[in-house]
């Protein structure tokens, strides 16, 4: 696709389904497509239905054949339907798809510039990388003598270097299974609430 408009910047709070960028996309275009003409053969299907019906109910069409109508409608239906389901998963039925931010957070990382044209096979960085500053991941490398005092769950304490006289509170949300053997180390991962957001990733 293409890039028609940047909706945010890099350091923007944004919300849940709020707009980061505004793309020109063939396979959304083609969605469109597809959808529009899956909407006609409905309406065709419908009317044929129709018609069959009131000739069916007169003795003038053959029972076979009404199945026959009855069966193509159903599959105009179910073919108009995913295409629907599919246009509606894109973004909806405007011109242009909104490219949208999953969850809030705090865009921390943009790749796009308007005007620029990507594809999916060429891989690289995302487009935007949102997350929530107000909850961090921390890691532990600890020794084995640790291990028992170290279970999922547990409520810990650290300190930061930033602030040496404060303490953070955190828990433990995942406990390695290997010893790393040439550090004797296992690896710790905790979570502490950073509603005031003063730590900083990286820490």
């Amino acid at each position: 696709g293409r890039v028609l408009k940047i909706e945010t910047e890099i350091g923007s709070v944004v919300k849940a389904g709020q707009a980061l960028a505004v793309l020109a996309s063939p396979d959304f275009g083609q969605a469109q497509a597809d959808a529009r003409k899956a909407q006609a053969d409905q309406q065709v299907a419908r009317q044929a239905l129709e018609r069959q019906r009131e000739l069916h109910a007169a003795g003038i069409v053959a029972d076979k054949d009404w199945q026959q109508t009855q069966a193509e409608a159903a599959r105009a239906q179910a073919e108009a339907e995913r295409a629907g389901r599919r246009l509606a998963g894109l973004g909806g039925a405007s011109d242009s798809y909104t490219l949208r931010s999953p969850l809030p957070g705090v865009v921390v990382e943009r790749n796009l510039n308007p005007g620029l044209e990507f594809r999916p096979e060429q891989g690289g960085d995302p487009l935007f990388v949102v997350t929530d500053p107000t909850s961090l991941w921390l890691q532990l490398d600890a020794g084995e003598a640790d291990v028992a005092a170290l279970k999922t769950g547990e409520k810990i304490r650290l300190q930061v270097k930033q602030y040496p006289d404060e303490q953070f509170a955190g828990v433990i949300r995942h406990v390695g299974d290997f010893v790393d053997p040439n550090t004797r180390t296992i690896r710790v991962r905790g979570e502490v609430a950073n509603t005031d957001r003063r730590l900083k990733g990286g820490m």
